[in-house]
């Protein structure tokens, strides 16, 4: 609700008993019926169940703090959700609005998908496991773990095409559960005010398969090219919209025999679209909608104009929609209509559009749903000057960061820090230890790169209440927990010296070190580390095997010269657990 200001209650401020959960967007779909409408909503902890012609929403109360999130029917009309935080799947029954069976999975479940072949629901998850169970019921029959940090599947015959958040990569795996294929995205390069500059592809929002094979990935790219820092805000200096993040969509053709396929062009960016959340095809296979939850935007294009506009700056078919408040879904309906999952306040917009796309007509369907409107959330969102694109969760997407490495001038090379299990806690903030609290990251970062407005103190407070509800990165469990013992007796030995810094409830000592990078650097939390590839403040590690290169880790970084690569196996299994 409202809280009380100068004059009195400010519309403009109002605080959930809980902060909402970041934004991930992806959680609606319409049944095989055509009409019904199922979504999942992860603010609060319920699955929505609309019968689109007509008739009293439904709803299935889940547990607090499961934050369902994805979801898939299988043949039989049951729908399994993906329960982001609670590590498990839920199987509803439509008709009967209840639960048949909830079932664990992985600790981050992420991406779900039904493979009619094997009556099997394939679920992907953040910390690297993909995981198939029985759409019928019962334990996993198979987990596997490709790679880290997936997101989505997509079945193609006997193969799958499986998502990675960060990077945007695909994995090809085949019916054995190798990896056939990795297919990686094209770098796309920008003419603009500022001259020629180049993006690579991160931020997989979302990929949706497409009627004949192949799929759509609905991603963001990063300016890699340097960014000059200027008072106007970093968002300038980019090419196209003039922003250094641009939301895009790319196309995943179909795998031959091999799991190899035509390399994608590089798309065309979407303008001024602020967290591409989702992207849904309609059954027609050509028209094709897509979500901004940071400026409240439908995108409708189609096939043919995302084919024309690739090469070019600016995609010449995409022109942006507004909406009466926050989407962070949308979907198809067995008629062709749109529909558009609401955030805050709850609901469903129905887009009936006419061939040739000159007009809409819209409808919404209210959803009883609890006010979520939480000013820190929002703050962290929303572009801070309301007219670029480049929110806080463009770079710390689900309240974590992107794994980007900046070029920024005049500052080097900088990595994206992580947001989430505390920060806030671990000041002095920044890699280089030089803001002392929240203010002062909010006056760099907020205000003068982002060009927003300075926030006053209540703001300053709820945003520092956000950020302190978002989650560390959810590390999986360890296959070795030998392994992680002696890890941790590594870690703690005073010869090793890595608990000299890195100590405490955040392993971290609150101070600014010199670790042999010919600067003074701040020591980070390594809480949820296991997410946070690449490592160091240059991203100069890969991995974490990588960091005790001595190229990478510096002279002053530990003393681990002395140890045998499977003391660092151990070491590394130690800090994967944490």
């Amino acid at each position: 609700m409202p809280e009380p200001g100068i004059d009195g209650p400010d519309p403009r401020i109002t605080v959930t008993e809980v902060p909402p959960p970041a934004i991930s967007g992806g959680t609606l779909i319409v049944a095989s019926d055509g009409h019904t409408a199922v979504a999942a909503d992860p603010d609060r902890d319920r699955v929505w169940i609309v019968d689109l012609e007509g008739g009293a929403p439904g709803e299935v109360r889940l547990e607090h703090g499961d934050e369902p999130g994805r979801l898939v029917e299988d043949a039989s009309g049951r729908v399994h959700v993906a329960l982001r935080r609670a590590g498990a799947v839920v199987t509803l029954d439509i008709e009967s609005r209840s639960v048949v069976e909830r079932r664990e999975v992985c600790r981050a479940p992420r991406g779900v998908a039904y493979d009619a072949a094997r009556d099997a629901i394939h679920v992907a998850c953040a910390g690297g496991e993909l995981v198939t169970l029985p759409a019928a019921g019962g334990p996993a029959v198979r987990k596997l773990r490709p790679a880290a940090d997936l997101r989505d599947v997509v079945v193609e015959g006997d193969r799958l095409l499986v998502s990675r958040f960060k990077s945007a990569e695909t994995l090809v795996i085949g019916a054995d559960g190798a990896v056939l294929s990795r297919r990686t995205l094209p770098v796309f390069e920008a003419s603009g005010f500022s001259g020629t500059s180049t993006y690579t592809p991160s931020v997989a929002w979302r990929m949706a398969p497409l009627p004949r094979g192949g799929a759509l990935m609905l991603h963001q790219r990063a300016m890699s090219s340097q960014v000059t820092l200027s008072p106007g805000g970093y968002y300038q200096a980019g090419s196209c919209d003039g922003n250094i993040v641009h939301g895009t969509i790319s196309t995943i053709d179909p795998a031959n025999a091999d799991g190899e396929s035509r390399a994608p062009a590089p798309a065309a960016a979407l303008t001024s679209v602020s967290l591409p959340v989702d992207i849904a095809v309609a059954p027609d296979g050509e028209r094709v909608a897509m979500v901004a939850a940071g400026n409240d935007l439908v995108v409708i294009t189609t096939l043919d104009a995302m084919a024309a506009g690739e090469q070019g700056n600016c995609h010449p078919e995409s022109a942006p929609r507004p909406l009466g408040a926050q989407p962070i879904a949308v979907a198809f309906d067995g008629r062709g209509d749109i529909v558009v999952q609401l955030r805050e306040p709850a609901g469903l917009e129905v887009l009936s559009e006419p061939v040739g796309l000159v007009s809409m007509s819209q409808r919404t369907i209210a959803l009883p749903g609890a006010t979520v409107r939480d000013t820190g959330h929002e703050m962290f969102h929303r572009p801070p000057n309301g007219v670029s694109a480049v929110a806080c969760a463009s770079c710390h997407p689900e309240g974590h960061e992107d794994g980007r490495t900046w070029n920024f001038d005049p500052v080097g090379q900088r990595r994206t820090q992580a947001m989430g299990g505390g920060i806030l806690q671990t000041a002095p903030l920044h890699w280089s230890g030089d803001l002392m609290d929240l203010d002062g990251l909010m006056g760099e970062v907020f205000v003068s790169r982002m060009g927003g407005p300075t926030p006053g103190a209540r703001r300053l407070d709820l945003m520092a209440r956000y950020i302190d509800s978002l989650p560390a990165f959810p590390a999986s469990p360890p296959e070795d927990e030998a392994a992680v013992a002696r890890g941790a007796a590594l870690f703690h030995d005073k010869k090793v010296a890595c608990a000299d810094c890195h100590s405490g409830p955040m392993l971290t000592n609150n101070r600014n070190e010199d670790v042999g990078k010919d600067e003074i650097l701040q020591v980070p939390s390594l809480i949820g580390i296991a997410g946070r590839a690449p490592f160091m403040h240059d991203g100069c590690a890969a991995t974490l095997h990588d960091r005790f290169d001595p190229r990478c880790g510096g002279d002053k970084h530990g003393d681990v010269s002395g140890l045998t690569p499977a003391q660092i196996d151990d070491l590394v299994a130690y800090l994967e657990s944490l």
